[in-house]
């Protein structure tokens, strides 16, 4: 419609044609000259040839017609009040659907293509392996989906909500780098922190059972935490063990928690990352671990020391058990043998001289002499004399 205005307007003021349909040139008749307004029986006043009236310039039609307002479906129809629209006419061509037969509307044909469209973009899913879906009709829980192509309702009649149920999940305690201090069972601090593995194992209780399971699983985390770690000392902490005998602990509290709520969670489990002291005591406490290092060196030194001795005192009350069976039976033998053995032992370590021949003077520096034997010859050593020397000698 506004293009065929255009167009009139155009040449209206190119002299052409003005809007009303009436020619501007030469010879031109005045529209109000007339005797009657509808064009004037004697020709004085009215349009020339069969013209009732002054033309409409808003009628998307293109040629002279009787003058009439335009309605809503010329307008949508492509059509004027003379018939249909002409390509290239006033109002301009467009494209055109093709009419179906006897006349009817394309409207039906749209609507249910647009609905066929929209249940394909909302109503066929494609659950890929390790996935499931929740289907809820109306906002309301229906039903679950299992892997592969399923359809459902379009939305909003039913929506899906599709999770992985077999991907591991972690949750960190805490998020970030900040201090989460825990009380052990002895009284002290420590600094903790850990994650939580999980998974879901029950799609339609993790959905509608709890309003924020991902937060509820660190909260019932963070309990069991603080639980367990009451129950241990500060030095456990610190050992393999007594983390082991914890994230053990943390992970059966949790799991009992989780059911009890009817969470649709399975805790997979537990890991301590670090337990550190409080950094405002770091200091002390590390003083304190080197003292305690230093008394537990000396206190195995002085086992080690005690274990040495009370081995070497049964080894001996064992060696005279046996010397006093072999006295009871031959005490002469015995108290002769326990002489000999003794003297050898003292004379072992002493320098002796022994001289059984008659005429020998009776003291000899054997052990001196042999000494002197076995002493390295000491080695003198004398510089020759310089040049220097040598000449002023002559």
């Amino acid at each position: 419609m506004f293009d065929g205005f255009k167009k009139n307007l155009v040449l209206a003021m190119a002299g052409k044609k003005n809007p009303w349909g009436k020619p501007t040139g030469g010879g031109g008749e005045s529209g109000g000259s007339g005797d009657g307004s509808d064009g004037g029986s004697d020709g004085s006043g009215g349009s020339s040839g069969n013209d009732d009236g002054p033309r409409n310039p808003w009628l998307p039609g293109g040629g002279d017609g009787k003058r009439r307002s335009a309605n809503i479906e010329d307008i949508f129809k492509n059509r004027g009040p003379e018939g249909p629209r002409r390509a290239g006419g006033g109002g301009g061509g467009g494209f055109q659907l093709p009419e179906l037969p006897g006349g009817r509307s394309w409207a039906p044909v749209l609507i249910l293509g647009g609905i066929f469209l929209w249940w394909l973009a909302t109503g066929v899913h494609f659950i890929q392996p390790g996935e499931q879906a929740v289907v809820k009709t109306l906002g309301s829980y229906h039903r679950i989906l299992t892997p592969g192509t399923e359809f459902t309702a379009p939305y909003p009649i039913e929506s899906v909500d599709v999770e992985d149920v077999e991907g591991i999940r972690e949750v960190r305690i805490p998020d970030g780098g900040e201090e989460k201090l825990i009380l052990t069972g002895d009284q002290n601090l420590v600094d903790l922190s850990y994650v939580v593995r999980w998974r879901i194992n029950d799609l339609k209780d993790f959905k509608f059972e709890l309003a924020e399971p991902i937060a509820t699983v660190g909260e019932v985390a963070e309990a069991a935490m603080r639980a367990s770690v009451a129950e241990k000392t500060l030095n456990a902490t610190f050992t393999g063990q007594g983390r082991n005998d914890i994230q053990q602990a943390v992970r059966e509290r949790m799991q009992d928690t989780l059911d009890t709520y009817r969470a649709g969670i399975q805790v997979v489990g537990v890991e301590i990352a670090k337990a550190d002291p409080p950094a405002a005591v770091v200091e002390a406490f590390r003083d304190v671990s080197v003292a305690e290092q230093n008394a537990d060196r000396a206190r195995n030194q002085a086992e080690g020391y005690a274990q040495q001795t009370i081995a070497q005192a049964e080894g001996g009350a064992e060696a005279f058990d046996k010397v006093y069976q072999q006295y009871r039976l031959a005490p002469g033998v015995t108290r002769q043998r326990l002489y000999y053995e003794t003297m050898e032992r003292v004379l072992a370590n002493t320098d002796k001289t022994i001289v059984e021949a008659d005429g020998v003077t009776p003291y000899l520096p054997l052990p001196e002499i042999r000494r002197r034997a076995t002493a390295p010859t000491p080695q003198i050593t004398v510089d020759a004399p310089s040049s220097s020397t040598q000449g002023g000698g002559q």
